[in-house]
């Protein structure tokens, strides 16, 4: 019978201090959400997480709740150097970044924009064949697959010709990669140097397993960049004509701004492998008159610089809004913006795929766009392959390209970079490009049930990390 009562006690123990721990674990989550000023909209979508499931709920907020990182293992502060010596101001977007510390529009010769992803792929193995110093990539996904085994052959030869490379990888976007290193083995053996940017095993008491390196950037002999919204794997480009390969916008670049993304890189670099580069220009670098403006965006940021520009350009619009994005799940600001923005007369224009490829992108999504068309904004539902590209277009006057998503965790939540493009002649390019989208595409959403409605505006307390 002691027995008994002995081993119903230990378990109502048990019971009892799970429960007490389970508090206080939710007591530390409130108080630490209110320390660091979270959003009404972020509180409430973490407080409903925790009552559905309170356990899963919090052990989540200590893996993915921080935006910004703790002062002693946070990536230096990210600040470009400003090159410019004339004060011509582009646009107000260009005044407003100038006033954040962002550097200048800069002046560049030449600006190509890489709407195919045969086009994409003959560039980049172009580049690489043509290096003759120096090629620095950082990419969010690498797969090996068929297209990136002719890539990684093209930069094993490189190295063995005596050409600098360093790739920066993310270890959560290539996970494959980072688990099966062994396929990266001819490369570093040839010399070039590979780097996983916060490593998920590796970093246990230092590592954010939410703030992802999303940027693209691919630069060769610190003479032209390519960047944009395309990862390296069969999906986004290749060798042949494709017709389920991924859309996308990738852009070259020969100028001035080519230095800004080197600063970018080499401090990703330096935060993954404690190397410091420096930036050697190149004597064949000329200035133009194609104006770009390149904006980094995350934690490495002090602050959310590229959301309240888009907010004020928003805001500021007289013309039109076009909007160009695989994944779009904005917070509440920015579809009020934009909803206030359609009733001052603006034509707004939101193409996306009529099917993303996560679920529950569709779903959480779905409630967005609704709210938007029930306002009478345009939605355009792309069909064919995904639409991964990303571009963001006010009265044909900037154009925002780069690896930026309409969503928070583009916005708010990984390393990214945007560059603005000041040119008439190529935001009419994508403009055209646009239009051509838009005839492919479906107008509208669909009807659905009360139920699913109810559903899919229950999983907006999802938006913040998605």
């Amino acid at each position: 019978m002691d027995e008994i009562s002995n081993y119903i006690s230990t378990d109502i123990f048990f019971y009892h201090s799970l429960i007490v721990s389970g508090a206080l674990l939710i007591i530390m989550v409130l108080i630490h959400m209110l320390y660091n000023r979270r959003s009404a909209n972020s509180i409430t979508a973490w407080l409903l997480f925790i009552i559905l499931l309170p356990y899963v709920a919090v052990a989540l907020y200590f893996i993915i709740g921080s935006r910004k990182r703790e002062k002693r293992y946070k990536k230096e502060t990210l600040t470009l150097k400003n090159r410019t010596t004339d004060g011509n101001i582009q646009s107000s977007i260009d005044k407003m970044l100038r006033e954040y510390g962002i550097a200048d529009a800069s002046k560049n010769s030449e600006f190509k924009l890489l709407l195919d992803p045969l086009e994409t792929y003959n560039e980049l193995l172009k580049s690489i064949n043509g290096a003759k110093k120096s090629i620095f990539i950082s990419a969010y996904i690498f797969k090996y697959d068929r297209v990136t085994k002719e890539i990684l052959k093209a930069l094993v030869e490189k190295a063995k010709d005596g050409v600098e490379i360093k790739i920066l990888i993310d270890s959560l976007g290539s996970l494959p990669l980072y688990l099966f290193r062994h396929r990266l083995e001819k490369l570093k053996e040839s010399g070039a140097k590979v780097e996983f940017f916060m490593p998920v095993f590796e970093m246990p008491f230092r590592n954010y397993i939410n703030l992802r390196n999303h940027r693209k950037i691919y630069i060769f002999d610190n003479e032209k960049v390519l960047s944009g919204g395309a990862n390296l794997s069969k999906e986004y480009l290749g060798p042949k004509d494709n017709k389920n390969r991924w859309q996308d916008i990738m852009f070259f670049i020969k100028g001035a701004s080519v230095e800004h993304f080197f600063e970018i890189f080499a401090s990703d670099w330096q935060y993954a492998s404690g190397e410091q580069i420096e930036y050697i220009k190149s004597n064949t670098q000329e200035d133009g008159e194609i104006f770009l403006q390149v904006v980094p965006s995350g934690p490495d940021v002090d602050k959310d610089i590229l959301y309240e520009v888009l907010l004020s350009a928003i805001y500021g619009a007289k013309e039109n809004i076009y909007i160009i994005t695989p994944y779009f799940i904005p917070n509440e600001t920015l579809i009020q913006a934009l909803i206030i923005a359609h009733h001052r007369g603006v034509d707004v224009k939101l193409i996306t795929p009529k099917e993303a490829n996560h679920t529950i992108v569709n779903l959480v999504r779905s409630s967005y766009m609704r709210e938007l068309e029930e306002a009478g904004i345009k939605i355009y539902l792309h069909s064919g392959a995904m639409l991964h590209a990303k571009a963001i277009i006010f009265d044909s006057e900037s154009l925002l390209l780069g690896s930026v998503n309409f969503d928070n965790r583009s916005l708010f939540l990984n390393y990214e970079v945007g560059t603005f493009i000041y040119s008439k002649k190529i935001i009419n390019e994508v403009e055209l490009w646009a239009q051509n989208l838009i005839e492919s595409s479906s107008f509208g959403t669909k009807n659905v049930s009360a139920p699913k409605r109810i559903f899919e505006n229950l999983l907006r307390i999802l938006a913040p990390q998605l």
